[in-house]
Order: structure tokens, then sequence, then C-alpha cells
């Protein structure tokens, strides 16, 4: 598994540049209340995504290097049309910088940096636990983890739809409407949460065998998309406040919140093999 891994994520890192550039754009565009634009740009570049993997992958062989390159390329696309209709709203490039809002930007982001961190690094090591088992485990786990990041983009559309309404209320003044936002938000959220749930569980068997047929692998996938689905109406909350602390610029409590629970997990994830030998 490591040689094929390495090669994709080689090729892989040529992405990295286009995606920082779309993400910033992204919040940019969601500071002016524009939805659909990132959507046009998302939709645009999975789909020539998809369109190439089949021709990378298969016809021209080129196994998990196509599927890499055809990513890569997909990312470009995306962030050329986001910067290309960006410019069409606001100066893209300035020598007029102010340094006290730079201070701010960088301040901010280092509390989001940290956070990252926080949620990354989890994953990093239970993907790490779960290769040292073997092709099996790890590929049950890979199935319920990408089971959860589908769903939790799901989640992450009501928290930036609740973030860009919160904090256009809020920078009005109107606090008494931003707390409406805020409940109605989070109502949403909860009955998302036991919705998205409801769906997993009548509809497990269905998602699982869309990534394989193999009995070994959809047993150990079966216990890990069971827990994505009894934890989804906490997975929709949390990201929903994710998203109102944006709103309100409380980057800090968000940071410092998630950096808190690090270390417990951790400690969980660690000694979780030792009981299962």
């Amino acid at each position: 598994m490591r040689a094929p891994a390495e090669q994709f994520l080689t090729l892989r890192a040529y992405g990295a540049p286009p995606v920082v550039v779309a993400l910033a754009a992204q919040g940019a565009f969601r500071g002016f209340m524009d939805t659909k634009t990132p959507l046009y740009a998302v939709v645009a570049g999975n789909l020539v995504n998809a369109i190439l993997d089949a021709i990378f992958i298969f016809p021209l062989g080129l196994g998990v290097s196509g599927a890499a390159l055809a990513t890569v390329t997909s990312e470009y696309l995306a962030a050329f049309i986001l910067l290309w209709k960006l410019n069409n709203e606001l100066i893209l490039f300035s020598w007029n910088v102010i340094g006290s809002d730079i201070i701010r930007y960088l301040k901010s982001g280092a509390l989001l940096i940290a956070r990252t961190i926080a949620v990354i690094l989890p994953l990093w090591l239970s993907t790490s636990l779960a290769a040292r088992q073997g092709p099996v485990p790890m590929a049950g786990y890979e199935i319920s983890l990408q089971v959860w990041l589908t769903i939790s983009l799901l989640n992450d559309a009501l928290a930036l739809a609740g973030q860009a309404l919160l904090a256009s209320e809020y920078a009005k003044g109107n606090y008494k409407q931003a707390r409406l936002v805020l409940y109605r938000v989070l109502q949403i959220g909860g009955v998302t949460g036991l919705a998205l749930a409801a769906t997993l569980f009548l509809g497990f068997g269905y998602l699982t065998l869309l990534f394989t047929d193999d009995p070994a692998v959809l047993d150990v996938a079966q216990s890990g998309v069971w827990f994505v689905t009894i934890t989804q109406p906490i997975n929709a909350i949390a990201f929903v406040f994710d998203g109102l602390y944006y709103g309100v610029s409380d980057f800090g409590y968000a940071a410092y919140s998630t950096v808190l629970f690090l270390s417990p997990l951790l400690v969980l994830l660690v000694i979780t093999p030792t009981f299962s030998s």
C-alpha cells in the first residue's frame, strides 16, 4: 500500500496551491453571500475530475497516478474559475496593504490552523492504525471515513449558511435577529442530524455496496458506519456551532475547544489497539 500511496501523494502535492487559493476565494464569496459561484466552480471541477479519471485510470492505464493527475487538473480549473469571477467583484492585487488588517488576519488564521491541526491529527493517527492492521481493515475503515466525510460536507453546508446569515445580522447590529438566526440554524442542524442518521440506518447496505462486495471488508465497514450513523445528530450540531462561531469572528473559542479535546482523543486512539489485542 505504501508505494501507490507515495506515488499518489507526490503528484497530488502539485494541487496544493490551487486548493489554498480556491478555499480563500470561496471564503470571499461567502462574505458576499454568494453561494452560487463556488457551487458552479466546484461542480465544474468535479465533472472534469470524473471525466479525466475515466480516461487516465483505465484507457491510459495510469492507475493511481491518473487519479492524482485528474484531481490536480480539476483543482486548477476550479481555482481559475473562482479567481476569474472574483476579479469582477474586487481588486485581487494591491500594494496598499494595511498593517493592522494583516495582523488581525494572521492572528485569526493562526487560530484556525491550530484548530485544523487538532482536527486532522486524530484522522492521521486512526488511518495509520488501520493501515497497520492490513488491507482488509484499512479498506473497511476507508469506507467508513468516506461515508463520514460525505455526510459531514452536507452538515458543513448548514454551517456555511448559518455563518453568512449570522455575520450579516451581527455586523448590522441586529442582535435580536442574529439570535433568531442562531436558534433557527441550530434547530435545523439537529433535525438534519436525525434525518441523516435515519437515512444511514435504512440505507447502510446500499451505501457500502457502492464501494465493494467483499464480505470481509463489508464486515469491517459495518461497525464503522454504524458508529457514523449514531453520531450524526452530535456531528451536525458540532458543524453548525463551528459556522456560528465563525460568523461572529470568535475563532479563539472554536480553536481552543477543539484543541482541549485533542489530548484525551489521542490517548484513546493510542490505547485502543492494546485492548483489541
